[in-house]
C-alpha cells in the first residue's frame, strides 16, 4: 500500500479554490486500491480530528491565527502531524504531496524528517505566486527564495502547465520536474432556457443568451480587468460584458471604477459572485465569448471550463495560457487596441461552433480528470 500525505490544500469538502477542487477529483476518482490517501485539512476549531471522506484519511490542523504566516504554520503542523502518524502507524516510504511554496524558505529540517522515515517529497508550485502585485516587495522577494528553495528540496517538482515546467526547468536546471496537467468538468449544465434561476438572473442583468461577453475569476490586477474593460468600452459591440467575480469590497473595484469610469457605460455589468454551479455552467455555455486575462499562473482552472462549455475564448496572450489553449482559441496582446480590434472583428460573425467543438475535443483528450487521476495513480505507484 502506498500511503499519500496531500498537504497545503484548505482540505476536504472542497468548497472552493483550485487545489481543493484538484484533492476533491484525486480522492473521487481514484480507480487504484493500492493508495491510501491522507489529508490535511484547515480547522479553526480543532486540532487533530480526523474523518473518512471518499475512503481518504483527512484530519484537521489547527494553526495560530498570526496573519499572513499562518499559511506556513499550517504546512509545518501538517507535515509535524503527518509524521507523528507515519511512525505510530509504521508506514513505510510514505509520499509528502505539498500543494504550494509557501513554506520553501523553511523546507530544510522538514525535507530531513521525511528522508529520514524513508519518505518522499513531491511539491506542486502552482503558478509564479511571487509575481502577484498583491504582495509587497519584501513578501515577493520571500516567495521567489521559497520558490528556489522547494527546487533544492523536493524529490520532484509537478506543475500542471508544461509553461511552468519549462520556467523551473530554466530557473532552477537541478530540479526533477514532471508534468500532470489540472482537470476539468466536461458535463453540460442541466439548466434550460425556461428554468426559473435562469430567467431570473438574465432578466435581472437584462441580458439574453449568445449576447454577451464573459469574465469569470479573481477580481485582482493580473487578471488584467483594466485592460480589457478599456479595451471593451473602445470597441464597437453592443453586447454586454457580464464579470462575475468577487469584487465586493475589494479596494480594487473603485481604483479600476476611477481609472477606467466603466461606471458610464450600461453595457459593463458587474454582477458579484455566482455559487450557483450549474447556473454559472449555464450562463457559460450561453456567452458570445469568453475573455481570459490571466498573466500569472499555470493552468488555470476557468480556461479549461471556457474550453469545455463556451465556443469562442478570447484569451491573452502569454506562454503558459497557449501551453493551455493550443490553437482553439483566439488571442490578444495587452497593447493598446488589440483587443478592441479583435472584439470589433469577432463582433461580426454570429456563431463559432466548429471552434467550439474542437475546443471541447481539446479538452476531453487533454485534460478530463480520468486522465489526470490515472497519471497521478501512476506516478504514486511507480516511486520506490
Amino acid at each position: 500500500m502506498r500511503h499519500v500525505f496531500i498537504l497545503g490544500s484548505r482540505g476536504l469538502p472542497a468548497s472552493y479554490g483550485g487545489f481543493e477542487t484538484f484533492v476533491q477529483e484525486l480522492i473521487q476518482n481514484q480507480v487504484s486500491p493500492d493508495i491510501k490517501y491522507h489529508v490535511a485539512c484547515l480547522s479553526n476549531e480543532k486540532q487533530g480530528h480526523h474523518f473518512d471522506y471518499s475512503g481518504a484519511d483527512c484530519f484537521t490542523i489547527k494553526p495560530p491565527k498570526i496573519g499572513s504566516a499562518r499559511v506556513i504554520a499550517y504546512d509545518m503542523m501538517a507535515i509535524n502531524y503527518s509524521l507523528s502518524l507515519i511512525q505510530k502507524q509504521q508506514i513505510k516510504q510514505p509520499i509528502f504531496y505539498l500543494l504550494g511554496n509557501t513554506i520553501g524558505g523553511f523546507i530544510h529540517p522538514f525535507a530531513k524528517k521525511i528522508k529520514g522515515v524513508g519518505g518522499k517529497l513531491f511539491v506542486n508550485p502552482d503558478g509564479l505566486e511571487w509575481k502577484r502585485s498583491k504582495w509587497p516587495k519584501p513578501v515577493q522577494m520571500y516567495l521567489k527564495y521559497s520558490e528556489k528553495m522547494m527546487t533544492k528540496h523536493a524529490n520532484l517538482i509537478i506543475t500542471d502547465n508544461l509553461g511552468i515546467e519549462d520556467y523551473i526547468r530554466t530557473s532552477y536546471p537541478w530540479s526533477k520536474t514532471s508534468f500532470i496537467a489540472y482537470g476539468t468538468d466536461t458535463e453540460s449544465s442541466n439548466l434550460s432556457p425556461t428554468d426559473p434561476t435562469v430567467r431570473e438572473f438574465y432578466q435581472k442583468w437584462q441580458i439574453t443568451e449568445k449576447n454577451y461577453y464573459l469574465i469569470l475569476g479573481r477580481f485582482i490586477p493580473e487578471n488584467n480587468y483594466e485592460t480589457i474593460i478599456r479595451e471593451f468600452m473602445a470597441s464597437q459591440t453592443e453586447r454586454d460584458l457580464i464579470i462575475i467575480s468577487n469584487y465586493e469590497g475589494n479596494a480594487y473595484f473603485e481604483t479600476l471604477r476611477q481609472k477606467t469610469h466603466f461606471n458610464q457605460d450600461e453595457r459593463i455589468k458587474f454582477v458579484g459572485t455566482v455559487y450557483d454551479k450549474e447556473l454559472v455552467s449555464y450562463i457559460r455555455e450561453n456567452a458570445f465569448a469568453y475573455l481570459h486575462g490571466h498573466s500569472v499562473g499555470g493552468t488555470n482552472p476557468g480556461l479549461l471550463e471556457s474550453l469545455a462549455h463556451t465556443d469562442l475564448s478570447l484569451v491573452l496572450d502569454v506562454s503558459f495560457n497557449r501551453q493551455t489553449a493550443k490553437d482553439v482559441v483566439y488571442y490578444w496582446k495587452s497593447k493598446e487596441n488589440d483587443l478592441k480590434d479583435l472584439l470589433n472583428k469577432m463582433d461580426k460573425k454570429d456563431h463559432f461552433k466548429e471552434l467550439g467543438i474542437a475546443a471541447k475535443n481539446h479538452v476531453k483528450e487533454n485534460y478530463t480528470w480520468s486522465k489526470i487521476v490515472k497519471e497521478y495513480e501512476d506516478l504514486f505507484l511507480s516511486e520506490s
